[in-house]
């Protein structure tokens, strides 16, 4: 694995990190405002909204990870392309999940799309795509930062030929 890959590795990590750590704030402050419930439907279980919030971290991850690493350093832009692709993944992943954990069981297609659909409906699925789409364009923009970066960062007294 080369240095740059070795680098966006660990700044997708810390910015998996930082993502579910947004999610879990913004939808308690979004619950605290609107008195709404995250996962409005109490047949849906405790471990529903943990999965489906989960996955989506996991895919923005995968997300970033397959931007940072496949693209060489000399190449590296800000991608809002791609970011805006990253935020309907994520959010097409948590219906997705949703959908798939809540409908287990049920063979009715009708009870499979309306859990989603009543996601889709709340501010909280839009959360998810739009800190995806920020998380990814401040990802990318780090990424791209670096790029004309050699070696460490030195003090002006340690810059020998200024």
């Amino acid at each position: 694995m080369r240095e740059y890959q070795k680098y966006a590795t660990i700044v997708a990590v810390f910015a998996a990190v930082l993502y579910a750590a947004l999610l879990v704030a913004s939808f308690g402050m979004i619950s605290l405002v609107t008195n709404l419930e995250v996962i409005s439907d109490p047949d849906a279980g405790s471990l529903v909204g943990v999965v489906m919030s989960g996955i989506t971290v996991l895919v923005v991850f995968l997300m970033m990870l397959l931007l940072g690493v496949r693209t060489p350093p000399e190449r590296q832009r800000i991608v809002i392309g791609y970011a805006i692709g990253t935020g309907f993944a994520a959010l097409g992943s948590f219906l997705l999940t949703g959908a798939l954990l809540h409908g287990r069981g049920e063979g009715v297609l009708a009870n499979l799309l309306s859990f989603p659909g009543e996601l889709l409906l709340a501010p909280f699925s839009w959360t998810v795509g739009i800190l995806a789409f920020i998380i990814t364009v401040v990802y990318s923009w780090l990424l791209a930062a670096r790029f004309t970066e050699r070696g460490r960062p030195l003090w002006p007294w340690e810059r020998r030929g200024e």
